[in-house]
């Protein structure tokens, strides 16, 4: 391809937004008209299909549910809840609430797991940047620092409580179903916390659910500072522009409004019905026509920003838990899903583009450059530091194509709340009209409940063990030796990984006997029951 049409095809497949100067460009990618008359079919289903999403119909029909995180949004920042969200924040804030000890609130710990802590994580990092919560209290402007369970894991829990007053934390427990175990420990554990330090844990908490579930009925008996209901027709990985990204952005001070403004101008450009006008519809396409409909190759996503290196891991969640399904729509099965990693630009280039642009031609890449620097600082005369990312994702973006690779280019003014909101609008569309594409259902998770089903197997044959060790005392032998002792020779393998559990943690926990192990060449771990 000659200059001139390159020039051309630029112009063709490049859509930009004039009010926002947001702007998409699929002129690097390998497809023509053709490729995209021949989808006719699926873009004309996907128009019917979001439609009929955004009308009401029951799109999880796995769940029996309405998808409605595209319409609550419309009206959300000017519902009573929004408000209710932003006085309980400046009440915070002001000291209007204070904690058990009657001291101001400092700390806020978001207790969650998916959707419910990483897209507030990527709100906080985007728009606060990653050093906020070592700003002195008049450079955060009296907002609260905010921290981040978002695991079952106790090393988590205690790096928190190393850095939090808790006489001036508050902890926001969020959960749809109000019974998500990983969530339902940090909980836990945060309130052993509290009664350890002799404090009130429920001056302390506040809570996200559906009503009468779990926690809803838990933080209300207690009578919690607060408790918000949040709809049973949003998912988790689509509920950033809920109550769910509002309250840890509102104990910040970030604009939400602004976000939920973005969000929705971009909702309001990608319900035009012409798939070449409409950047969700092209995105989805590009999937599509890139993976042959089946997903062959992964999806890179590099923002030219620090403050967006978490939008990766956003859109890990936000694509491979919609699009990854075993079965589509009609029971056949499919194996469908796409994978996607990233990293950020210019850091990207001594990590693994050397692979994308030597190595196996089995991706696409999507780079995103925000065009306003956050300062000049220049580095060779006129030459600021800016100029020299922008010419990295340049260049780069040249490389790649040069080498026959494919590759998006999107570029926004500047990271803030309304950009954002943008970018995260465009995917959630573009997911649920390639889940269209593909015939999936893109609202529900069977794979992660499958998880949950087999960890509990795990709990309850570990209750087991736990049972029976203080019978064992004097015991010694292989996982298979205790298997046999316990009366579950099928499962030495769990059970063999349970008992190194409660070897390594024998001092963390009361088992009633001391368990240790040793390792033995040629017969593994043994373990003795003390």
């Amino acid at each position: 391809m000659n200059k001139a049409e390159w020039i051309e095809r630029n112009k063709k497949y490049t859509l930009t937004c004039p009010e926002s100067g947001f702007t998409i460009n699929f002129a690097g990618m390998k497809f023509e008209d053709a490729a995209l008359d021949t989808l006719k079919p699926q873009f004309d289903r996907a128009v019917r299909e979001m439609k009929n999403l955004e009308s009401g119909a029951i799109k999880n029909p796995d769940e029996n549910r309405q998808v409605t995180h595209f319409t609550d949004r419309i009206d959300y920042a000017k519902s009573e809840l929004f408000k209710e969200v932003e006085a309980f924040a400046a009440a915070l804030r002001s000291g209007a609430i204070k904690g058990s000890t009657g001291k101001n609130f400092e700390y806020a710990i978001i207790n969650g797991i998916g959707g419910s802590a990483l897209g507030p994580q990527l709100m906080q990092f985007a728009i606060n940047g990653p050093y906020w919560n070592e700003l002195s209290e008049s450079k955060r402007d009296n907002w609260l620092k905010i921290y981040f369970l978002d695991n079952t894991d106790t090393a988590g829990a205690n790096d928190v409580l190393q850095v939090v007053d808790l006489e001036k934390t508050l902890v926001a427990s969020i959960s749809k179903s109000g019974g998500t175990q990983e969530t339902k420990n940090n909980m836990i554990a945060m309130e052993s916390a509290y009664k350890k330090a002799g404090l009130d844990f429920a001056r302390h908490a506040c809570a996200i659910t559906m009503a009468d579930s779990q926690l809803d009925k838990l933080a209300r008996g207690a009578n919690w500072l607060k408790v918000m209901e949040m709809a049973e027709s949003i998912g988790g990985r689509t509920s950033e522009t809920s109550i769910v990204g509002h309250l840890p952005a509102a104990l910040t001070g970030i604009d939400f409004a602004a976000f939920l403004a973005g969000a929705c101008h971009m909702d309001e450009w990608t319900r035009n019905e012409s798939y070449c006008c409409n950047p969700a519809y092209m995105l989805a396409a590009m999937w599509y026509i890139a993976g042959q409909g089946k997903g062959d190759r992964n999806m890179v996503i590099v923002p030219y920003a620090d403050r967006l290196v978490l939008l990766s891991r956003y859109f890990q969640q936000l694509v491979m838990e919609s699009l990854g399904k075993e079965l589509d729509l009609d029971g056949n099965t499919v194996y469908q899903g796409l994978n996607v990693f990233g990293n950020k630009g210019g850091t990207d280039a001594h990590a693994f583009i050397q692979q994308l642009n030597d190595g196996r031609d089995d991706f696409f890449v999507t780079f995103i450059e925000v065009m306003e620097d956050a300062a000049g600082m220049p580095i060779e005369g006129r030459i600021s530091m800016g100029d020299f990312l922008h010419g990295f994702e340049a260049g780069l973006s040249a490389a790649l194509r040069g080498k026959g690779r494919q590759v998006i280019e999107m570029s926004i003014k500047k990271v803030d709340e309304f950009n954002l909101g943008m970018i995260i609008a465009l995917y959630e569309r573009a997911v649920a009209v390639y889940a269209e594409f593909i015939n999936v259902n893109a609202f529900h998770q069977p794979g992660v409940q499958a998880y949950k089903l087999a960890s509990k197997d795990i709990i309850d044959l570990l209750n087991k063990i736990e049972a029976k060790l203080p019978e064992m005392a004097g015991f010694e032998g292989g996982a298979a030796d205790f298997s046999t002792k316990i009366a579950c020779p099928d499962d030495q393998i769990e059970v063999g990984g349970i008992l190194a559990k409660l070897a390594d943690n024998n001092d963390k926990r009361e088992l009633g006997v001391q368990l240790s192990r040793r390792w033995e060449n040629g017969k593994g771990w043994i373990f003795t029951v003390k």
